[in-house]
């Protein structure tokens, strides 16, 4: 009962006839009850009387205004937005996983808590970090609870005036925040003309008050830091703990180990690193992984085997329970048959093609568009439109353009640290011809930028939706449908 979305998808009050059915209820099994309280009725809701045919029109016609990873190219930088192979569903929805319940004793549950044991070591192995809980339901969360856990070392070994999170300004935008809700004071890192960590700046602020260093590896920019070794054994030498952002691991999975440059605790994005519905409406899983001196403060539960029972426990020093039951559970789910069924060999070639698709595309753009760093990116490449600009053609603009041709948009303006920026991530998921028809359209709009920039200024022409009003959408957003 929707508004009008165009000449094809009419309301379904508009096609109701009355008399007309989608769906007939079986005939009802149980003796009828009497409702004791008729108030509660709601009479007269005038719902559309459809066939069933209509129906499945409607919301076919519908879902295929939604753009998804199934249906064409998302290059959205630093959400790593590849497809989601539809075994992993399958294996999700078996009645062993899906038809369980939190509630359950432990005892009759035995493979879902192994399977959550499991996860934690595979996790483990590919981050070097022992230590895992699979609670958190999000990367922020994630990162939250990494957070918890370093204050709380800090405090267990009477070190209670360490309250200060350092943050580089190329930071993910839930660093600083994420720190604030964990009671630290946020001080702010400064980069280098190259988009490094600024190494003289970050020995002026590390000292006895340091808490934690947060870092993105790859940075935001999706360039390594080359002096990683350097910057943990500054924050070590001060007594502070480094925290890895683990957004970016896809450029990471088999080729380094994030306790070999120092890291202590990091998180992982399950729904981007490993392949589930994200972007698609799906729930989110953050995992948070710590080497050894700190698994005894990880969030309730974590998975444990003893001989051959497996059981939920809470480690001895918890920082406590994070949200309700074991986690996104079916999302954990998704992550396992996602590394059970590539090997140790497969998840080592997810970041070797990412990393190639990356760039290939910045090779091919770098002559058109100005790219912020051009020595070799890792999963993603950082552009700017400030050429572009000088036509008074935005990064916004570029990116309502691209709608047209049936891509996904960039990340816009992120990081911060660069002006008009488009954030590319292709994932490892993609091929030469997906690649090199981005490629095509991208030089595309740079020509439609010199000879008809009007057509990208106005840009998108043929979506359903124009342009909306980002700002006014978002302090104003109308939450319910009024007739």
């Amino acid at each position: 009962m929707l508004k009008n979305h165009n000449n094809n998808t009419k309301l379904l009050l508009d096609i109701s006839n009355e008399g007309r059915r989608a769906f007939t209820l079986p005939e009802c099994d149980v003796p009828s009850q009497e409702i004791t309280d008729k108030d509660n009725l709601i009479s007269n809701i005038n719902l559309p009387e459809v066939s069933q045919l209509d129906l499945v029109r409607y919301f076919t016609n519908l879902s295929q205004k939604n753009f998804s990873i199934d249906t064409n190219f998302y290059p959205l930088g630093s959400c790593t937005m590849k497809y989601n192979p539809k075994v992993n569903d399958q294996i999700a929805s078996l009645d062993g996983f899906s038809g369980i319940h939190p509630y359950q004793p432990q005892e009759t549950v035995q493979g879902a808590i192994e399977l959550l044991y499991d996860l934690q070591k595979l996790l483990g192995k590919v981050t070097g970090l022992e230590g895992v809980s699979l609670s958190p339901l999000a990367g922020a969360q994630g990162e939250y609870s990494g957070l918890l856990i370093a204050r709380m070392f800090h405090e267990s070994n009477g070190d209670s005036k360490r309250n200060i999170a350092l943050v580089p300004d190329s930071a993910h935008g839930t660093n600083p925040a994420s720190a604030k809700m964990a009671g630290l004071e946020v001080v702010t890192v400064k980069s280098d003309e190259e988009g490094n960590i600024d190494i003289e700046n970050l020995k002026e602020l590390a000292n006895e008050k340091t808490a934690v260093f947060m870092i993105t590896i790859p940075s935001t920019l999706g360039i390594f830091e080359p002096n990683i070794l350097e910057i943990t054994k500054i924050i070590h030498e001060n007594g502070g703990l480094v925290y890895a952002d683990g957004a970016n691991l896809n450029a990471l999975l088999g080729l380094v180990k994030l306790s070999d440059l120092g890291v202590d605790i990091c998180h992982s994005n399950l729904h981007k690193t490993f392949s589930t519905p994200h972007g698609g409406g799906g729930p989110g899983s953050g995992p948070v992984m710590v080497n050894s001196k700190l698994k005894k403060f990880l969030p309730y539960p974590v998975a444990e085997k003893n001989n051959n029972d497996y059981n939920l426990i809470k480690p001895e020093n918890s920082i406590g329970t994070i949200n309700g039951f074991y986690g996104s559970f079916l999302i954990a789910v998704r992550a396992y048959s996602y590394i059970r069924s590539l090997g140790k060999n497969g998840i080592k070639s997810i970041s070797e093609n990412a990393i190639i698709n990356a760039n290939y595309i910045q090779s091919q753009l770098k002559d058109f568009y100005e790219v912020f760093s051009d020595r070799y990116c890792m999963h993603e490449t950082v552009i700017s439109a400030k050429k572009q600009k000088k036509n008074g053609i935005s990064a916004l603009d570029i990116a309502k353009r691209l709608l047209d041709y049936g891509v996904h948009a960039p990340t816009m303006y992120f990081p911060l640290i660069v002006e008009e920026a488009l954030m590319i991530e292709p994932t490892e998921s993609e091929t030469k011809e997906t690649l090199d028809n981005f490629i095509s359209i991208m030089l595309k709009i740079h020509d439609e930028v010199t000879n008809s920039p009007e057509v990208v200024k106005n840009a998108p022409h043929n979506v359903f939706h124009k342009r909306l009003d980002e700002a006014l959408a978002a302090r104003n957003p109308i939450l319910k449908w009024k007739k």
